[in-house]
């Protein structure tokens, strides 16, 4: 397997379940790892260094705390703009599948689902595909892998999606036939249409940022100088629709659930998890706090996650093969571990991507079924009054959001009516743009917002000021 993106997720979660199955005596498989930007490259050049070994700390709710070696990333590959390397080992026949890990805005999809050329790397990226090299997005060092691929006659590959977004396998798959499709290659893009599965995938393992005394304790435990350590949560989960190209690791033996369909499980995951995690993140930073753990312990920022949950999505999503209340109470359990040390600036990020796939979707289908909305409208709000606060320069921290136009998002600010201009973006709501019910609920969630933030720092676990 070749992987592209060798940030912590990746080696706390997909390397974990490879290694597993070394661990049980399945040695068929290994991972490339490789990155397709320069960044990262302190860890890149360590974990070089080291021969793709590193230490995994993970954390229980309980705060019992274990390490283990992960050695299944057999070779790691530099970065160079050419990408060289990396397309030479994807257009290697014995590499079966090729993973990635993409955040929400590096799919470059609009509300419709398809390619938004308004980004200007993405564009490049297709000029650079037309002229045979590859690019600096997942499509154009995909695009090149394949194109590298078909004249080996390397034969077929699954494409493998390793992040949040709903239906990643799908959307990928249409947005690099539209990439190619754009770069004028119809030989390559019937190519890909016979030679290439793209299986939806949801995967869960909190992992924050490896925090600086990370390597001090990892060295403290295990006796090992460790320059590329990773930490996260002990929870993991890995669910992945069983349609391979030309095969793949035996992971239902370590505890991968290989389904027919991925659909209610990356639902849960989103609306429950993901949603939820970006809820505590955004209320937390606007009473003062600064990890996830500390919001899920106030009284009111906890209810605010249970009650969106309980109120909203759990009837959107019943009847369901999850206990979804059971899984909720587990979210929370996980986001309180206070071992985790999980930041609200990590997990508050991104928000402009966010909305349309994390809460937009709830909001949907509840006012399509007649109900109210006024659970999960504190969502909105809540990212609004954090919005409010990056535009007036009073965040604690610098705010990153690959999806944001700043000028869009100061416009939303500094309008009359800041509720409105937020529930009038279609980029956020899509048809639901402008719904009066809308504009109404979150209204009226900004109203309590306010009071919240208002109580002052850290209404406590008891939820008094």
């Amino acid at each position: 397997m070749l992987h592209l993106g060798l940030g912590s997720f990746h080696r706390a979660h997909q390397a974990v379940y490879l290694q597993r199955l070394i661990d049980a005596g399945d040695t068929r498989w290994s991972l490339s790892g490789a990155n397709i930007r320069p960044d990262m490259a302190d860890v890149v050049a360590a974990l070089q260094a080291q021969g793709g070994r590193y230490t995994l700390e993970t954390v229980s709710p309980a705060g019992e705390y274990r390490y283990e070696q992960i050695e299944a990333i057999r070779e790691v590959l530099p970065y160079e703009r050419s990408l060289a390397a990396v397309i030479a080992r994807g257009a290697a026949p014995s590499t079966r599948i090729v993973s990635f890990t993409v955040t929400e805005a590096g799919y470059y999809l609009d509300t419709k689902g398809k390619l938004d050329l308004s980004f200007a790397d993405l564009a490049a990226d297709i000029e650079r595909a037309r002229r045979g090299e590859a690019g600096e997005t997942i499509y154009g060092a995909v695009c090149a892998i394949l194109r590298a691929r078909k004249a080996a006659g390397a034969g077929a590959v699954t494409l493998l999606n390793c992040d949040n977004l709903r239906h990643n396998g799908d959307r990928f798959r249409a947005g690099l036939l539209e990439f190619i499709e754009r770069a004028g290659d119809g030989d390559l893009l019937a190519w890909v249409n016979a030679n290439t599965r793209c299986p939806n995938a949801m995967v869960d393992r909190i992992t924050p940022r490896p925090p600086p005394e990370l390597r001090a304790r990892v060295k403290a435990a295990t006796g090992r100088d460790d320059a590329a350590p990773v930490t996260g949560e002990s929870f993991i989960q890995w669910v992945i629709e069983d349609n391979f190209a030309d095969g793949r690791p035996d992971w239902g033996r370590v505890g991968v659930e290989l389904v027919e369909s991925v659909q209610p499980y990356e639902e849960a995951k989103i609306r429950i998890l993901n949603a939820t995690h970006s809820c505590i993140a955004w209320a937390g930073t606007l009473v003062g706090l600064g990890f996830i753990h500390e919001g899920t312990h106030n009284a009111a920022i906890r209810k605010m996650a249970f009650d969106y949950v309980t109120d909203d999505v759990i009837p959107c999503l019943s009847p369901s093969p999850i206990d979804l209340a059971a899984y909720r109470d587990v979210v929370l359990d996980r986001f309180g571990n206070p071992a985790i040390r999980d930041t609200n600036q990590r997990v508050a990020a991104d928000g402009f991507s966010k909305i349309p796939g994390f809460i937009a979707p709830t909001v949907r289908e509840r006012l399509a079924a007649g109900q109210g909305i006024d659970s999960v409208a504190m969502l909105p709000a809540l990212f609004l009054a954090f919005l409010q606060r990056w535009h007036n320069g009073k965040l604690p921290y610098a705010y990153q959001d690959q999806g944001m136009d700043e000028a869009v998002a100061h416009a939303i600010c500094g309008a009359a009516d800041p509720v409105a201009a937020l529930c009038s973006d279609a980029a956020l709501w899509g048809s639901l743009a402008g719904d009066a019910r809308l504009i109404d609920a979150v209204r009226r969630a900004s109203e309590r917002v306010a009071k919240f933030v208002g109580v002052g720092i850290g209404a406590g676990a008891e939820g008094k000021p």
